[in-house]
């Protein structure tokens, strides 16, 4: 039997303004803690380039709240704002931005878009997520940063280039010339 919506939906509501409270102070790992049971499993596939599956609490401090968004890792400036969701029994399908810092000239937002399948599991945390967002406009968008002089050279350095690498490494595998 499904969680009260009014449960589930202050969950995802609670999460959000997390999002907005770690973008201020730079720290993300507490979100893992808070909102994520022990038990639960975070997957992203990167596009086929970087599968990410984070079994466990600790997992997904390390790997999503970490090494992933952890600002110290040339994230400053960015944000990751949920934009909307849609509740359905224990099931979330939220809708993010991946924004980086600054503005463009016409006052747009320099940003991608996801989305995230959330199974809620009690207690105001959750058993499951799923993140799903668009690696080949992402790399965009960062070429588009770097242009206007706001991408962080370590970001570039140690998530840019390997990513992209990875994603031309995965596409060209069984490519014949």
């Amino acid at each position: 039997m499904p969680y009260p919506r009014a449960e589930v939906e202050a969950a995802i509501r609670g999460l959000s303004e997390a999002f907005k409270e770690a973008e201020r102070t730079n720290k993300w790992a507490w979100i893992a803690d808070k909102f994520y049971r022990e038990d639960c499993l975070y997957t992203c596939p990167y596009a086929g380039a970087m599968l990410v599956v984070a079994n466990g609490r600790d997992q997904i401090r390390a790997t999503h709240y970490g090494r992933d968004m952890d600002v110290g890792s040339g994230w400053a400036g960015w944000s990751f704002p949920i934009l909307d969701w849609a509740i359905e029994g224990d099931r979330i399908i939220s809708h993010w931005a991946n924004r980086g810092p600054g503005r463009r000239p016409d006052g747009s937002y320099y940003e991608t878009h996801g989305v995230s399948f959330i199974t809620y599991g009690g207690g105001g945390m959750f058993s499951s997520q799923y993140d799903l967002f668009d690696l080949a406009h992402q790399m965009r968008l960062c070429d588009e940063l770097d242009a206007a002089g706001l991408l962080s050279p370590k970001l570039k350095a140690e998530w840019v280039r390997p990513m992209k690498k990875r994603l031309v490494d995965m596409l060209e595998k069984g490519i014949v010339a």
